[in-house]
């Protein structure tokens, strides 16, 4: 690792500590080496920063042949993370007979512990991004060897939706199987992203909380359009479970008018809809509802208790419905910090049915709420 490599804040910093020694007319010349393993694999120091500062270029300790000669007026101070040494510092005073001053000692080896110190998190941080970018390479090429599984389980779809003919039964069932394949393509395409050297903010700076999906590059998308591939994936999903599944009725203004650049709405729905299946017993209905106001996810099951209620929304509490299951325990204060970006609001109610009166009088009701457009 050269000194290129390390980071423009350690090098000011090893700079910043030399400079003090400006005005030390005792001292000729103070350098800071730091420990590497050379081209061929054997252990250099190389220099890192020098006082005075000068355009001559130190050599490494092992080349430079004036440092095999003891010298009277030579000190070194190592810096050390334990037992590991992880690089020195050279201090040479003007030729004396005299002794070294304890005070000069002492600040050269208070400086030592500093750089030390530094150096060694320094360090740490070169590792945690040569791990940051194994990990954005490994995640590059898992995207693309999932693309041809992919690629491949869309071209069937569309095969058998040949086959089957428009007047199957099962045409549904394989157009959504079409969606979800693309669907996921788009998730694919997102999670690329992050093996990307710079990733993308949204706007006022702020990343995404959530990964959503990327879309279409029409001009004009509702709510609406967004959501209803969710109702007919949660659809499904119920009939397979046994449930009782519950779509709206009707559709308010709002969400016809919302448009494309909304499109993380969607997000958090299907991730409140995840929720409601995952937590929620086998028997209980489920369902989603919308009015001017905002979206409700629902369930028929047991009222979350009474003392869970707000910290389901802290980052990694698990309720107990959920500490038997797989997780994270991030969803739901993912999802309402998103809500909030949007201006809104995501609150839990146990009665349903003060979000419409049609609804269950107990249950679990995720109201998720908007500004109004």
């Amino acid at each position: 690792m050269s000194s290129t490599h390390y980071s423009e804040r350690f090098l000011n910093f090893v700079q910043q500590q030399l400079t003090s020694y400006q005005a030390e007319h005792e001292l000729e010349r103070v350098v800071v080496y730091v420990a590497r393993s050379g081209d061929s694999g054997s252990p250099t120091l190389e220099v890192v920063g020098q006082c005075p500062k000068s355009e001559k270029i130190l050599q490494p300790v092992e080349t430079d042949t004036a440092l095999r000669t003891p010298s009277s007026n030579r000190r070194w101070y190592p810096l050390q993370e334990g037992s590991i040494l992880l690089g020195v510092i050279r201090a040479e005073r003007i030729a004396s007979e005299e002794e070294w001053p304890e005070s000069l000692d002492q600040r050269l080896q208070s400086m030592s512990i500093l750089l030390a110190n530094s150096l060694a998190s320094e360090l740490d941080r070169k590792r945690l991004l040569d791990q940051l970018d194994d990990q954005k390479e490994q995640i590059s090429l898992m995207v693309h060897q999932l693309r041809n599984p992919l690629a491949a389980l869309g071209t069937y779809a569309k095969l058998l939706l040949r086959k089957i003919g428009p007047e199957s039964e099962h045409e549904n069932l394989v157009k959504g199987l079409i969606t979800e394949q693309a669907q996921v393509n788009k998730y694919l395409s997102a999670l690329d992203q992050l093996s990307q050297v710079k990733l993308p903010q949204a706007d006022g700076g702020s990343n995404r909380l959530l990964l959503p999906p990327l879309l279409p590059t029409e001009t004009y998308i509702s709510v609406k359009s967004l959501i209803e591939p969710l109702i007919d994936r949660a659809k499904a999903r119920a009939n397979l479970q046994g449930r009782e599944w519950f779509s709206p009725s009707e559709w308010p203004e709002w969400m016809e008018s919302r448009s494309i650049s909304e499109g993380v709405i969607a997000e958090i729905v299907a991730n409140l809809l995840e929720n409601a299946f995952r937590y929620s017993p086998p028997q209980s209905s489920i369902g989603i509802d919308v009015i001017e106001k905002g979206i409700c996810i629902w369930d028929a099951g047991n009222p979350i208790k009474e003392e869970e209620r707000e910290k389901i929304f802290e980052k990694g509490f698990r309720g107990e419905s959920g500490s038997k299951m797989s997780g994270s325990g991030i969803g739901l204060a993912l999802a309402r910090d998103l809500a909030m970006q949007l201006g809104g609001d995501l609150k839990l109610v146990v009665n349903p049915s003060e979000f419409k009166n049609s609804l269950p009088e107990s249950g679990n009701a995720f109201i998720f709420t908007l500004e109004p457009k």
